[in-house]
């Protein structure tokens, strides 16, 4: 299988300061989840709380659905940069929000084992359907990734 022309893993070590509003919006639900379970306190209000800010609350419980299905590790909620984990995630929600099963549940095999990625799917198709409703599109970064460079004609 040849490698080449693929491209790079998106949103894996980006700064957060320059995601788009909706996949910020995202990553700081996830952090604030995270956060929320390592202290013992309840990950869906967490949740709903920062999906509120964009009044996407809708979306909070198939966010807690899918973080229960899919239970990747998260970095701090101040961290400067976007982990592969994170961004893997971000991933499979953008093509799932798109229609793009097959290559979602591809995003979610890198990070779970079959079954769980099987069982994250419904979360994350109802999550996109509800950032939808709300107008909140994640891009299609494997899409834009793919756009040809102009090329420089001396």
């Amino acid at each position: 299988m040849a490698t080449h022309g693929l491209p790079d893993w998106p949103w894996a070590g980006t700064p957060t300061d320059d995601l788009p509003p909706a996949e910020r919006l995202l990553l700081d639900t996830l952090r604030a989840w995270h956060g929320a379970a390592r202290a013992g306190q309840a990950p869906l209000s967490a949740t709903t709380m920062i999906l509120a800010t964009e009044d996407a609350a809708a979306a909070a419980p198939p966010f807690d659905a899918l973080l229960r299905a899919a239970p990747i590790a998260a970095a701090c909620t101040l961290c400067p940069k976007v982990a592969p984990a994170e961004a893997a995630l971000l991933l499979a929600c953008a093509l799932a929000q798109r229609g793009a099963r097959s290559e979602a549940l591809a995003a979610l095999l890198r990070l779970l084992p079959l079954h769980a990625a099987y069982a994250a799917m419904p979360p994350a198709i109802h999550l996109g359907c509800a950032l939808r409703r709300t107008g909140l599109l994640l891009r299609h970064p494997i899409r834009q990734a793919q756009r040809p460079r102009p090329v420089a004609r001396g």
